[in-house]
Formats: structure tokens, sequence, C-alpha cells
């Protein structure tokens, strides 16, 4: 019969026997293809910065990136995807705002839980939303556009691309903060919901920045504030929605990476350490720079601090709110 130190032994060694299994495996990754799951579908702001991060990180690791877009269902079904995909690091995936953080409040039975089922590796960027309007509304600033809001309640208009999106929430959060009661309305996209604030059927939009820009810079539509906690370095002389009567005001748009819960560790790291980098190029800066994000690049700890507070943010506005998926 096996002793007391025997049986100690024995679990030493396997614990060692693994730990150097998985050190061994951690060195040689990675030694095929790996695929990147966008949750939505090309071309967008997520997909964009997935493309750019994951052509840099093929030719960092020595091995291709493959995309796959697998879109729908507000991003549901490429986050299922990758929480059941195997937790070696040959399969992660795009960690954005709305399927992390704000799909745990829209629906009640969600296909995977944001926390528990994914290993987060960094976030990458930030997307800053722009506060436009159509020249036909006399506010020149947050602060006009509150007093008219208070002088008229529900007789101005925000749109967004549809009910539960980041520019949604970016004005719920607004409703609440500013006590004022602006009417949202859902398009099916972003193109109409701009057709329209163009046309001026409707007199605000928070929007991405470069979908709206050029608009601006033509006198087609005044941006009032950014929703970042700090003005852009892209744009100075645009003020914080904070700073212009609304204090504590943030609202980003923000794409992570992340990976299979139970991803080893020093794999974790590794496409830490070289996504970090990346971000820091100068090329890489300059895109991120006309895409409007900005590059954040925290540790993994950090991030999924930062998921939990997100979730409870916007989980607060979902229910003050009443929001409901279409």
């Amino acid at each position: 019969m096996p002793t007391k130190n025997m049986i100690k032994t024995l679990r030493l060694a396997f614990v060692i026997g693994g730990f150097a299994v998985t050190s061994a495996f951690a060195q040689s990754y990675p030694s095929r293809p790996i695929h990147l799951i966008v949750p939505y579908p090309p071309g967008g702001g997520n997909d964009y910065i997935a493309r750019i991060i994951g052509q840099k990180l093929g030719e960092r690791l020595g091995q291709p990136v493959i995309i796959e877009n697998r879109a729908g269902s507000n991003g549901i079904i490429g986050l299922q995807a990758l929480a059941k995909a195997a937790p070696d690091g040959y399969t992660i995936g795009v960690g954005a705002a709305g399927p992390m953080a704000v799909n745990p409040s829209l629906y009640e039975k969600l296909a995977y839980d944001p926390i528990k089922d994914f290993s987060p590796i960094t976030n990458m960027v930030l997307f800053p939303l722009l506060l436009v309007a159509h020249p036909s509304l006399p506010a020149m600033s947050v602060r006009e556009l509150i007093a008219q809001a208070k002088l008229k309640p529900g007789q101005i208009f925000y749109a967004s691309p549809g009910n539960g999106n980041s520019g949604h929430l970016a004005g719920e959060l607004f409703n609440s903060l500013a006590k004022v009661n602006i009417p949202h309305v859902p398009y099916k996209g972003q193109g109409p919901a701009v057709t329209d604030l163009l046309g001026g059927q409707v007199q605000l939009l928070y929007s991405s920045i470069p979908s709206v820009l050029p608009y601006v810079q033509q006198g087609r539509l005044k941006a009032l504030a950014v929703g970042s906690a700090q003005r852009l370095t892209s744009l100075p002389n645009i003020p914080t929605i904070a700073e212009s009567g609304v204090p504590g005001y943030d609202a980003y748009s923000w794409v992570g990476m992340i990976a299979p819960a139970n991803t080893p560790n020093e794999i974790v790291m590794r496409l830490h350490r070289e996504i970090v980098d990346i971000l820091k190029l100068k090329d890489v800066e300059e895109k991120l720079n006309q895409q409007g994000a900005v590059p954040v690049g925290d540790t993994p700890e950090q991030f999924s601090a930062y998921i939990t507070t997100e979730i409870r943010k916007w989980g607060a506005v979902v229910k003050s709110a009443n929001i409901k998926v279409d």
C-alpha cells in the first residue's frame, strides 16, 4: 500500500509533468494557422480593427491569422462559436462592447457568459462616439442642447442604427445624466440613420467618427461634442460631453481580443505582448487615428475588470430605459 509520502510525491510529479507539457506546448505555439472570429460582417469598425491586428499578428507569429466573419444576432453567433472552440490558442476572437457588455442585459437567455466563457487578452481600442446634429437645430453646444430639450421635451429626436446598439445606449445615458427627454428613433443600419439625419427628419446622432466626420467638414452636420472622457488628439477643438454640462458622461464602443476560457496563460500572455507591441507601431497608430480609434493595450486582468464594469454600467442603462431588442 502506498504511503502518504509516496502519494504526495506522485501528485507533485503529476503537477510538474503537467506544467512541463503546458510550457512545451506554449513554446511551440503557434505551429499552424490561427482563426480569428469576428462576430460582425466585413467592412465595419470591428472588422477593420481585426484585420489590421490580425495581419500584423500573423507576421510576428510566423503563422497566418485567418479572419472568420460570423455575424448575426448582435454578435451572439460569433461569440457562441468562440466559447465552444478548443482553448488551445488557435481560435481567438473579437470581444466588443455590444456582445460582451450589453447583450447580458438585453437577452434573458444568452448562449455564452462574457465572464466565465472567455479568457480576456487585451482591450485593443476605444471608439469614442461623436454627437452630431443637423444644422437646423438651434443648439451649438451640449449646454444649449440641454436647454432646448428642457424647453421642448420630447420634440428633439436622436437616431441610431437600431435598438440596443452603442449609439442608442449613448443617447439613453445622456438622457439619464442630463435629465432630459430626447426620444430615440431606431433605424435598420447606420446608413439610413445618417441619411435621415442629413435630411433633417431627426436632429441628433451618436456615431462613430469616420461615418459622419466628412459631413461635419462639409458643413452638412455640426459636431457638438465627443463622448470620451478626454478630448481627442485628432479633434482637439471639439469638447467632451462631460465638460459641456454632463459631468461623468463617457460612452465608448470598444474592441478587444479574447480567447476561449481556460486557454493556457502562457499563450494568452504571448498574444497579449504581441498585440500591445502592434498597437504601438507607427503605421498602425496612423490607421487607427484615421478611424477615430484610441489604442488601449491593457493587461488581461485590467480588461477583465473593465468588462465587468461595462456590464454593470450598460445593464443599468438598459434597465432604466427599458430597452428591448428588435
